[in-house]
């Protein structure tokens, strides 16, 4: 036993540092891979097979000296063992007879277990089936419903359920044919829907287009209710107004009808609103929203077109009729659609109609030379600015227009009234008016405050003026009214001084000038030019008349229009016309009379005797006279009557006199003298008797009608005084003879020459009284041509 232990001993000795690491790796159960590796790598295989070798010595040697020590341990186990060998054998031939009558139980019971699994899987089979076909139907359930939405055009509920199948279904779909021919569809789906809904759409584009002048028509008509009742309402208060000025107290009463302002025109936006929606669900939007502005503009352009085969009168009102059932629509679509439209967008339609508006009416306007057609359209123009005003649009520009056009209008409007007021004075005879009827006095002259009372006259009833008064009246106040429909509801808002420039431009450049035509180139008789005077007479009155309406309709209080040089121009200017109506009828008198002072032609300027009356000429102009002054005393004031009486007797003692001076009257003698002094004495008395019948007395006039013949009376006293040659004495001369000039007196006075035959056949039986106004005579001739 000591031989083996030394030997061990001494080869460990010899190899323990060569298989230490080996050993100690071994012993540690670790890898030997990277040792082998590295003796191979190291090229030192043999050594490591040396190793190992020994490794394998040195555990024989331990199994050896172990089963040397445990040598009975072992065989005692070994013996054991046999033992257990013998009982696992019986064992073993237990277990076989038990396993073969198991077998033989159990052969049964596996067929059953076989069956059992068998249906088991079936039965999972059928419920993955059944689960399968459960989504399938519920999602064929709802591809029927969306189908049955889209067949009955309800797209939004269709839509909603391709969404839910998106996102719900899908790709849940056990099917792979059934997901795919859904997800197929769907898209084919949404694009019908699109194409549906698009169709619906350009239909309503079609439909809103084609009622958008009936919007228009009815809202611009609610605007003209709301004005007139606007209109009613200031006729109400200018009533009160009037009656309030006149001592009468107004009666007020509620306004039972009401104008609802806030009224809507209704129209079916229904299919914009589906439409929208539809396409939001179907995220396009922003496409939809571009195809309806591209659209809308497109149908505004063509509405902004004008048709040159019919008359813009006849075409306006639908026009903008049209363009405002546009726009109304376009508000209310801005208002509730929510992204449909942008504001800019709105406003960029509307100033694109603008400036196509402005356009068109400056042209129209241009072309226009009626201004009852300009009246007509502004009117209208106007409605229009009022309804979208209403409904937000800026139409200021639009009523720029109908200002810049506003002088080109009144010069139409006076043309008119310049052609109605020369028809009418052409067709009047300057008569008095006789009014048989109270309707036709209330009508000619109330109407327009004519009346010298308030008292209704008896009928027939001859007024101071002709009918051409209540006329040119008529042409006046529809002037006004004309003017004022077209001021307002303008860009001024006080327009009252412009009405007032027009209605003096009327008055002055139009009637007057009428008036003065017809004065001063009209053949006109005397009556004629003194109803014309009286015409003008009344036409004065009626200024502050036709001012107070026009202040009435501008709705301007009456204390303004009362207020000092307030008033007309044209009232002066009527007044002057006045002054040159007398003038003419003057001049028509003076020529009537010089017919009748022509006749003394035809007196016997050196009369053998004097005569016992008048020429035969003082009676036709008596007569003549008489006329004159009774007819003026029917048409004209009183005033007017003392200027006709007082110039047409100044006219004919101008004419004696100028008779004297003519030098057709080469010499007269005293019977002639004493002929005319018979003349003026018929004359005075005439003028005398006049003066007081007609009532001229209470005017308190410096000058009467008999002080008109003073020159020729003092001329005729000069040449029948005995003493002659005292007019040469200042005192004498101012006193009696005043109104005589030198000169005038030397001519005639040398022109008063006795006839030979009669100075030498009475040359006994002149007396010394004759005498000496002869030498009178003599002597005041002699000092007359000293003094010149």
């Amino acid at each position: 036993m000591h031989a083996p232990s030394n030997k061990r001993t001494a080869a460990e000795n010899g190899d323990g540092g060569i298989d230490a690491v080996l050993m100690r790796s071994l012993g540690n159960g670790e890898d030997l891979g990277p040792i082998v590796r590295y003796a191979f790598e190291c090229g030192k295989p043999e050594a490591l097979l040396h190793q190992l070798r020994n490794v394998v010595r040195k555990k024989e040697v331990e199994i050896e000296e172990l089963c040397k020590l445990h040598y009975d341990e072992f065989i005692l186990a070994v013996d054991e063992l046999r033992g257990v060998l013998v009982d696992a054998y019986d064992l073993k031939s237990s277990l076989s007879s038990e396993n073969l009558r198991l077998q033989e139980v159990a052969s049964a019971l596996l067929l059953k277990l076989d069956e059992l699994l068998e249906l088991y899987l079936i039965k999972k089979n059928v419920t993955e089936a059944i689960q399968m076909l459960k989504v399938c139907v519920q999602v064929s359930k709802l591809c029927l419903a969306c189908n049955m939405h889209v067949a009955n055009n309800r797209f939004y509920p269709a839509l909603k359920i391709l969404d839910l199948i998106e996102k719900d279904y899908l790709q849940n779909t056990p099917l792979k044919a059934l997901r795919k021919v859904i997800d197929k569809q769907i898209p084919a789906i949404k694009l019908h829907i699109e194409k549906k809904v698009c169709s619906e759409f350009n239909d309503w584009l079609l439909h809103i287009r084609s009622i958008a002048k009936e919007i228009g028509q009815l809202a611009i008509g609610q605007a003209a209710s709301a004005r007139q009742g606007e209109e009613e309402k200031r006729s109400h208060q200018r009533e009160a107004e009037e009656k309030s000025r006149s001592g009468v107290n107004p009666v007020y009463a509620l306004d039972s009808e009401h104008i609802d302002e806030d009224s809507v025109v209704e129209f079916d936006l229904a299919p914009l609103y589906r439409s929208h929606h539809i396409h939001t669900c179907l995220g396009i939007q922003e496409k939809f929203c571009e195809y309806y502005y591209n659209n809308r503009l497109m149908q505004l352009n063509l509405d902004l077109q004008i048709s040159s085969a019919q008359p813009f009168l006849e075409s306006h009102q639908p026009f903008f009729a049209q363009i405002a059932g546009f726009f109304i629509v376009e508000a209310q679509v801005l208002r509730t659609s929510r992204g449909l439209l942008s504001e800019s967008q709105v406003e960029s339609l509307w100033d694109s109609a603008m400036s196509k508006m402005k356009s068109v009416l400056e042209d129209q306007f241009s072309h226009t030379n009626t201004a009852n057609h300009l009246l007509l359209i502004k009117d209208f123009v106007t409605l229009f600015g009022a309804t979208l005003s209403r409904h937000g649009y800026r139409v200021t520009p639009l009523l720029e227009v109908l200002d810049n056009s506003r002088d080109k209008y009144h010069e139409l409007l006076l043309s008119e009234c310049r052609k109605q007021i020369g028809d009418i004075l052409a067709s009047d005879t300057f008569e008095q008016m006789v009014i048989k009827k109270e309707y036709e006095y209330n009508m000619n002259v109330v109407s327009f405050h004519l009346q010298s009372s308030d008292t209704v006259p008896a009928f027939p009833f001859i007024a101071p003026f002709s009918s051409s008064v209540p006329d040119a009246c008529r042409v006046v106040r529809s002037f006004i009214e004309d003017s004022v429909s077209y001021l307002s509801y303008g860009g001024h808002i006080n327009f009252y001084d412009v009405l007032k420039k027009y209605l003096d431009k009327l008055m002055i450049d139009v009637l007057n000038e009428a008036l003065l035509s017809m004065i001063h180139t009209g053949n006109l008789g005397v009556s004629q030019a003194m109803q014309i005077a009286a015409n003008i007479a009344v036409l004065e009155r009626t200024c502050d008349l036709f001012l107070w309406q026009a202040a009435q309709l501008c709705s301007v209080p009456l204390q303004l229009v009362e207020r000092p040089h307030a008033g007309l121009t044209a009232k002066a200017v009527f007044k002057a016309s006045q002054n040159a109506a007398y003038n003419a009828l003057l001049n028509v008198v003076d020529s009537k009379l010089d017919e009748y002072l022509a006749l003394m032609n035809s007196i016997n300027w050196t009369a053998d005797e004097a005569p016992e009356h008048a020429n035969d000429y003082i009676h036709e102009i008596v007569i003549y006279l008489d006329l004159l002054i009774s007819t003026a005393q029917q048409i004209l004031p009183l005033d007017a009557l003392y200027k006709v009486g007082v110039g047409a007797l100044h006219h004919i003692s101008d004419s004696i006199v100028a008779t004297f001076l003519s030098e057709s009257l080469k010499r007269f003698n005293l019977n002639a003298i004493i002929g005319i002094d018979n003349d003026l004495k018929m004359l005075e008395a005439f003028a005398d008797e006049r003066f007081q019948s007609t009532g001229l007395s209470d005017l308190k006039t410096d000058c009467i009608f008999k002080d008109c013949l003073v020159e020729s009376r003092q001329l005729v006293n000069l040449l029948l005084s005995n003493q002659p040659d005292d007019f040469m004495d200042p005192v004498i001369r101012e006193k009696d003879y005043g109104a005589l000039d030198y000169k005038k007196v030397a001519t005639i006075c040398e022109k008063l020459k006795d006839s030979p035959d009669r100075l030498f056949g009475s040359l006994s039986n002149r007396n010394a009284k004759q005498n000496s106004r002869k030498k009178s005579m003599d002597t005041l001739k002699r000092r007359l041509k000293d003094f010149i």
